[in-house]
């Protein structure tokens, strides 16, 4: 079970400290039509398709799409060294914290593990001692059939006897 839990937390660590490198590692490449954009306006078209025409912004989607364009050029701009260690920084303590999260869920696991183990032993005590009952009543129930069939024989050879000195006791009258 802790190697489970072990490989799993390394596994989380090395998957969260390898995507930031490799987040960093990827160069700002902005596309030609947005650094043309940028730059100079666009060629007039004299025609354009339908399919290109824009519809026109929602007032209430204005504010939800400046907020987009802003996330874009800053995502666009290069990170400073002070940036990139608060980032750093703050992944670090999503890091801690998710490892601390996974040291308390394991202690509470562990804890009730312990608890289950417990009851099983407890469960496992009781059912010896009802087996140890069932054998115990079942050898009192044979004792019991036992006693039952010598008083029945012992009842059957006294009322054969009683029988056997009536019949007899009655021929002789007879004579």
């Amino acid at each position: 079970m802790r190697v489970v839990v072990q490989s799993l937390l390394s596994l989380t660590l090395s998957t969260s400290l390898l995507l930031p490198a490799v987040a960093w590692a990827e160069p700002n490449q902005t596309s030609p039509q947005t650094t043309q954009a940028t730059t100079a306006t666009p060629p007039p078209q004299a025609n354009p398709p339908v399919a290109a025409q824009k519809p026109s912004i929602i007032p209430a989607v204005a504010g939800a799409h400046a907020n987009q364009t802003q996330a874009q050029t800053q995502e666009n701009k290069p990170l400073t060294a002070e940036q990139i260690a608060k980032e750093k920084a703050s992944q670090e303590a999503n890091v801690k914290a998710l490892v601390k999260d996974q040291a308390t869920r394991l202690q509470q696991l562990e804890k009730a593990n312990l608890e289950a183990l417990s009851q099983n032993q407890e469960l496992q005590l009781k059912n010896d001692n009802l087996g140890v009952q069932v054998q115990v009543l079942q050898s009192e129930q044979s004792a019991q059939m036992f006693l039952y069939g010598a008083a029945t024989i012992a009842v059957g050879v006294l009322l054969g006897f009683l029988i056997a000195s009536y019949i007899y006791t009655k021929r002789r009258r007879q004579w």
